[in-house]
């Protein structure tokens, strides 16, 4: 109905409200899930309304999983026992690492080294293990 009145498609959340339906986020929805549509789905969309799929720079970056999050703290701490030779790292530590995308973030490592601590009898062994190598001392 919205084309039919010569209208385009909005591009972007909240420009277009038609029946209580966002039509901006609908279209984002579609461009961003185009692979879980099915091929009729895509023919119609891109034929019909005229929607392309969102490009790999416009798709959001997958979340890291919590196993991401533990060796990109790991590293941190490898880091630090490489430098300083020990674990014993203050409560506020603030850990400067290069990641994989040679982007340097910052990590909590003393907070993370204390909640290990604090953790130990749920970690895998494995996880223990690593850390252990590295100089953790468990008390």
């Amino acid at each position: 109905m919205h084309l039919d009145a010569g209208e385009a498609l909005p591009t972007e959340t909240g420009e277009v409200v038609r029946q209580g339906e966002d039509l901006g986020r609908w279209v984002q929805s579609v461009r961003l899930g185009w692979d879980q549509l099915t091929t009729v789905q895509q023919w119609m969309c891109e034929h019909v309304l005229g929607i392309q799929p969102a490009t790999e720079d416009e798709k959001p970056k997958p979340r890291r999983t919590q196993t991401d999050k533990w060796a990109i703290n790991y590293q941190a701490a490898k880091q630090y026992y490489e430098r300083e030779g020990h674990l014993q790292v203050p409560r506020k530590h603030i850990e400067r690492i290069i990641g994989e995308d040679q982007q340097e973030r910052q990590h909590k490592l003393g907070a993370w080294i204390s909640n290990q601590r604090t953790r130990a009898a749920t970690l895998t062994p494995e996880r223990i293990e690593q850390l252990s190598t590295i100089g953790m001392r468990w008390t």
